[in-house]
């Protein structure tokens, strides 16, 4: 989730503002003055007023609004959707990527057998598959991932909706909590909890032992293909513990996460694991799918503990490239907190070029 341009302007308003009071107060000071002035209030309001524009996003009529211009703008811009979905299918169980907006997928997992379906994360509410929509799997409450939640329920208006009471998703009927099973025709599937990205982030798996095929894990915005969502709402060894539990899936688990980032965090892996080959024979894959408009999904958990430097967290060559191999020994969980840090700070300025 990116925040809207226009809610950082309201808060970054705001702080020119005192920043002005103090370039009046202090005129007399001179020029050099003033631009020390001007550093120093953006250094101590950078945070405060990226705070205030995420809770305008997340809890207020305005994150809503900014959601529904932004879809808009996307069904004009991408009329047949970003990115050309590829269904996958095994022994009936029927997985399609749903491209929305500018780079989310949501999911439609379909028992072909019953024609009743789960849609995950759906920010749009148009469905044109025909099917009987029981459940609707909410990874968290960002607008680019529930958005879709009470029109999908008007339409289908016996749907659950599944996700954790702790994050405030629209239209939630179900509440879950860690490892709560859910079944959905001969579909089993397993909640889990994965706070650090928003409070009550949730993934969901779908258990292949019963299908006869691999599980699937959807992952929303804690994995996605070489990367990992920003930590909005927690501490990195929060942020840690989850993706742990990703870490522990079984290495043939397929990956389906909330975004088409392939591309781009491939190359930032590049930058702190340069000779990882496993990386760059991915990324030659992703360039070839992306110059057809394909999607990227589904990676395996055992592709991504190859290649993601946020599943390397233990990686030596990790640690010397990011400079922390002198924290190496502090407290094992400390210290892999403290490369995650970092990475996510690297990320961050990654973002910014």
């Amino acid at each position: 989730m990116a925040l809207p341009d226009w809610l950082v302007t309201v808060a970054v308003s705001a702080s020119l503002c005192s920043v002005l009071c103090l370039c009046v107060r202090f005129r007399r000071a001179g020029r050099a003055l003033c631009r020390q002035a001007l550093t120093r209030t953006m250094a101590r309001t950078e945070k405060p007023l990226f705070r205030i524009a995420y809770t305008l996003y997340t809890r207020t009529w305005l994150g809503y609004l900014y959601y529904k211009r932004e879809m808009r703008k996307a069904r004009e811009h991408y009329p047949a959707g970003h990115s050309r979905a590829q269904p996958v299918e095994f022994n009936g169980i029927k997985i399609i990527p749903i491209s929305v907006l500018s780079d989310n997928y949501s999911y439609l997992v379909i028992d072909t057998a019953s024609s009743v379906a789960v849609a995950v994360d759906p920010a749009d509410p148009q469905t044109e598959e025909g099917v009987m929509l029981e459940a609707i799997f909410c990874t968290h409450k960002h607008w680019d991932h529930s958005g879709g939640n009470k029109g999908l329920k008007r339409l289908h208006s016996s749907c659950r909706v599944y996700g954790n009471a702790t994050d405030n998703i629209p239209g939630l009927t179900h509440p879950l909590s860690h490892r709560d099973s859910i079944t959905v025709g001969r579909m089993q599937f397993k909640a889990l909890f994965t706070p650090g990205h928003t409070v009550g982030h949730m993934i969901y798996l779908l258990d292949g032992r019963t299908i006869g095929a691999p599980s699937s894990l959807f992952s929303g915005d804690l994995v996605f293909l070489s990367g990992c969502g920003r930590i909005f709402e927690g501490s990195a060894t929060t942020m840690l513990s989850s993706l742990d539990i990703v870490g522990s899936l079984s290495d043939d688990t397929l990956l389906w996460p909330g975004h088409e980032y392939a591309e781009d965090n491939l190359l930032f892996a590049a930058e702190v694991e340069p000779r990882n080959a496993a990386r760059e024979n991915k990324y030659q894959w992703v360039l070839q799918q992306r110059g057809r408009k394909l999607c990227t999904s589904p990676s395996t958990i055992g592709e991504e503990k190859e290649y993601n430097p946020f599943l390397r967290i233990h990686s030596a060559e990790l640690h010397l490239a990011l400079g922390l191999q002198q924290f190496q020994d502090e407290d094992w969980t400390e210290f892999r907190a403290r490369v995650l840090v970092e990475l996510r700070k690297r990320k961050e300025l990654y973002n910014r070029r």
